[in-house]
């Protein structure tokens, strides 16, 4: 459903199928999934972004029709998605987690400013749309006057923002909290700390190493508790630099490209989904392989670039996840279609943003 999709373009994949975006055309969207119905009877359907998982969650009924649904319920897919449902829930059952406000209007802005204390983050409720309306997650703010900016640019797109505290701590601070849930329990676990995010402080991970954090384990297994979560999700946390405490970020409840450090480490979530959905086997306990990093080369290459023109003596911290244990995000030589078309993708806009650059640089004819 965009043109910067790649993963149809495995030589793993049989057919593909174009459909309306699940965010601009949501009915659209299910309707394509429903006419397949016949022809996929019976397949998982698994959700792999925040805008399938709405739609998926939200029609999840008529859906399973003619699909396995490895998606939550609504309710719980919304108390997800729309991130001050997640906090609320999380200060209600004792999980740390930032100070959080939702801002209903420029006045909520006047009333608690005083309360959060500069630098704070103006975040979005649903960060999959902020994301593809802005490029990026969310903004740090050092003044009143980026506060009110970063709230009114989201307000003129229909979405609602969040004030938020700014966890210090930087990029290494970052963990997730990977498990598939079956009958309210956990048999599957999986930890691993972010290395690197792109761009620094507030971006995706461009790197992220295996390793046991067992401080995330029993606050994320609370939250799953009480949300009713079943299936596979991605809960993740931050360290506060100021007290040692993890608090908790986010929760995905979706496969993502990350999910490709847990089957190099012998953990493999998608299959015990599938057989899941399929065969009803539950999922067996599984051991991870420690220290092997994910790389997300495309994202890396933009960070290193940047680190060596602050600091050159880091050339070797930087290059230490690849000559470690390391999978890729996208490039895999056996299978090297889905690489080349994200770099296509990646050129394309490359081109196109020097263009608008030029056009402006240029004067105006007279």
């Amino acid at each position: 459903y965009r043109d910067d999709d790649l993963a149809h373009a495995s030589r793993f994949v049989t057919r593909s199928f174009r459909v309306p975006h699940p965010e601009d055309d949501q009915a659209g969207f299910v309707a394509a999934l429903e006419r397949l119905g016949p022809k996929l009877e019976g397949s998982p359907l698994f959700p792999a972004s925040d805008e399938t998982l709405v739609a998926v969650a939200r029609h999840r009924e008529s859906l399973g029709r003619w699909y396995r649904v490895a998606a939550p319920g609504d309710e719980v897919a919304r108390r997800i998605i729309q991130k001050e449902h997640t906090y609320a829930l999380a200060e209600q059952i004792g999980v740390p987690a930032p100070r959080t406000a939702l801002l209903a209007s420029e006045t909520d802005l006047e009333r608690l400013r005083d309360a959060f204390p500069f630098p704070c983050i103006a975040k979005p409720s649903q960060s999959h749309r902020y994301q593809e309306l802005f490029g990026r997650k969310m903004v740090r703010c050092e003044t009143v006057d980026q506060l009110v900016a970063a709230y009114r640019e989201a307000a003129a797109e229909g979405l609602a923002m969040m004030l938020q505290e700014l966890i210090p701590g930087d990029d290494r601070q970052g963990a997730n909290y990977n498990s598939y849930r079956h009958s309210g329990t956990s048999p599957v676990e999986f930890t691993a700390a972010k290395v690197r995010l792109t761009p620094r402080s507030f971006g995706p991970p461009s790197v992220v190493v295996s390793r046991p954090i067992p401080e995330i384990v029993e606050p994320a297994r609370r939250l799953l508790d009480a949300l009713g979560y079943e299936g596979y999700s991605c809960t993740e946390f931050k360290r506060d630099a100021r007290d040692g405490t993890y608090k908790l970020m986010e929760v995905n409840g979706r496969f993502n490209l990350s999910s490709l450090l847990m089957l190099r480490c012998g953990v493999n979530f998608p299959a015990m989904a599938y057989r899941h959905l399929l065969l009803g086997e539950a999922p067996p306990a599984a051991e991870a392989q420690e220290g092997v990093h994910w790389i997300d080369g495309t994202k890396d290459i933009a960070y290193g670039l940047g680190e060596l023109v602050r600091r050159p003596a880091g050339i070797g911290a930087f290059i230490q996840p690849y000559r470690a244990p390391h999978v890729f995000a996208v490039l895999d030589g056996g299978d090297l279609r889905p690489f080349a078309l994200r770099y296509q993708h990646l050129a394309g806009r490359g081109v196109s943003r020097l263009r608008s650059l030029v056009s402006r640089s240029r004067p105006a004819n007279t």
